[in-house]
Order: structure tokens, then sequence, then C-alpha cells
């Protein structure tokens, strides 16, 4: 299996390049437009001269099976569209795009010619936060929170922020039938962010803080008088009386630990078998995040 990875920077190199590269069935192709870095990454994995390509045209070329797309967001559109009409089954890191007119029209264009197309939401994987799903959540509550670092909103959010989205909608028991957005922009700049999603017997409340004092991410979901809490995606708390405290392995890899190669095994499982993924569900995060974008400009009166 021919497997395309475009872009080759942190995220690339951290987490998703450690995981393809092990695949024995895989032979990885890797592409950036920047020489130093491509020659750098592909040494360290040592892959031979026909698997380094300098420009899209060059990897489309090779016949891809798949393709990785962890290049700029402000890309993506180009990218994503290219692999597309090419007949590639898609995995692009979020957002698929700033605006949602363009996530909206990479959706259809995948719809229209039957290729798969997967949106990165990794934290649907991750270990601590899928077993979440098995616990009672009446009330959830989400925290990803930052050090001195207020952003452009719509920035912030489709990077972020998204990630408190999307977890949001996962893990919610039933359909969502009341939603409240509320900010603190400033300069231009969005200091903090609250998501409250209301539906029949469950409050979920998700929350991001750029001058929170502390880099951090805690998850809990609590019922029935009980309560799960995930701390950094590596420590699994079950309060019911007595705290039970869960920790990572200590030779547990960060990308199984942030669930990023449970999702890269399951999209080349469904290459492999010839299931079409849709990412329809990923595009309603979308258009959840362009609902938070605009109503923190409006009420800024920014809009």
């Amino acid at each position: 299996m021919k497997v395309g990875c475009i872009g080759l920077g942190d995220i690339a190199q951290k987490a998703y390049l450690p995981v393809l590269g092990t695949q024995p069935e895989v032979e990885l192709h890797v592409q950036t437009r920047t020489p130093a870095t491509l020659r750098r990454v592909a040494d360290s994995l040592h892959l031979p001269a026909a698997q380094r390509h300098a420009d899209l045209d060059s990897l489309l070329g090779a016949g891809l099976d798949a393709a990785f797309v962890h290049a700029p967001t402000a890309v993506h559109p180009e990218i994503v569209t290219r692999l597309l009409q090419a007949g590639v089954p898609t995995y692009v890191d979020k957002p698929l795009a700033y605006e949602l007119a363009d996530s909206v029209r990479l959706v259809a264009l995948a719809e229209e010619r039957g290729v798969s197309l997967a949106v990165g939401f990794n934290r649907r994987h991750a270990p601590g936060y899928a077993q979440c799903v098995e616990h009672p959540r009446e009330l959830i509550l989400m925290q990803k929170n930052r050090v001195g670092l207020p952003e452009e909103p719509r920035q912030m959010i489709l990077d972020d922020f998204i990630h408190v989205v999307d977890t949001l909608r996962f893990l919610a028991p039933g359909p969502v039938d009341d939603i409240t957005v509320r900010g603190r922009l400033r300069d231009g700049l969005l200091h903090h962010v609250v998501l409250q999603l209301g539906g029949d017997g469950f409050t979920a409340l998700g929350v991001m803080n750029r001058l929170s004092g502390s880099t951090e991410e805690i998850l809990e979901v609590s019922g029935q008088d009980t309560k799960r809490q995930v701390v950094n995606l590596a420590e699994t708390i079950d309060h019911k009386g007595q705290p039970t405290v869960r920790r990572r392995g200590d030779w547990v890899p960060v990308a199984r630990q942030r669930g990023i190669e449970q999702a890269v095994l399951s999209f080349l499982d469904a290459v492999r078998a010839g299931k079409v993924l849709s990412a329809r569900d990923a595009l309603e995060t979308h258009e959840l995040c362009e609902r938070v974008v605009r109503t923190v400009l409006e009420h800024s009166g920014a809009a």
C-alpha cells in the first residue's frame, strides 16, 4: 500500500510518521516544499529517493492508495481537492478549512467522487476519552487551557477549540436542542470562550481560556452519583466514594495515548477493506465551530 504524507511539520514528525513508518505493508512517500526538511525527515526514515517528493504532482505520480495531510490549514482546501479529484482516500488534520464554505465543498466533492475523507479528531480514539462513552454522562465538562496565548477568534476556534467542540458532540448522550456561546474578545484577540450544549437529561460545557496560567486539558463526565475525570489524556480518576486513579503506562507511546495511532490504523484498515469513509459528521463539528465564531464576533460588535 502506497501512502503519502503531505506536510512534515511537528505534528507529522511527532505523532503520525512514527506510526506510518512502522507499518509493514505501507510504502511511505513524503512530500514538502522545504528541501532541508524533506531531506532530514526522509533520511531519518531511511526512505529511498523515489519516495521523496518536492511537490504534489510528483507525489500523485507515485500512484497513492491513501494520503495523510498535515500541511498548514490555509492550504488544506487546495491539497484535499487535488487528492479527492485523483480518487485518493484522504485523512486530513482538523480543521478541513478555516471557512465553512470550503469544508462543505470538500465533503460534497468526496461524496460525489465516492472517495473516503476523514478528519483527524483523534480524541475520539484516545483511550481515556473513548472509555467515557461507557460512563453516565448527565454532565460533561471539558477544559482545554493555555498560557499567554490569546488569538484571533477564527484561528483559535478552528485550530484548537474545535477539539473541545468535537469531544462534546462525541460524548453527548442524545440530540442537542440548546446551544449557548460566550467569549471574551479584546483588541481583536479571543481570551476565552465557553460553549454550552443542552439536551434531554444532559448538559455539556466546553471551556478554553488562553490566559489561564496553565497548559492543561481536563475532561469530566458525571451522572448517577459517579464521576470520571481524565487529566491531560494520561490519567483517569474514577470518583465513587474513594477515588481510583489509573495512569498511562510508562511505555505507552504518546501517539497511542492521544488516539492518533488508533485513528491512523482505523483509516488504513478502511482503505484496505475498500470501505468509503464519510466526513459528514465531522462537518457538523465545523458547522458548530462556525456558529461559535460568529456568535463571539457578533457579541463583540466585530462581525
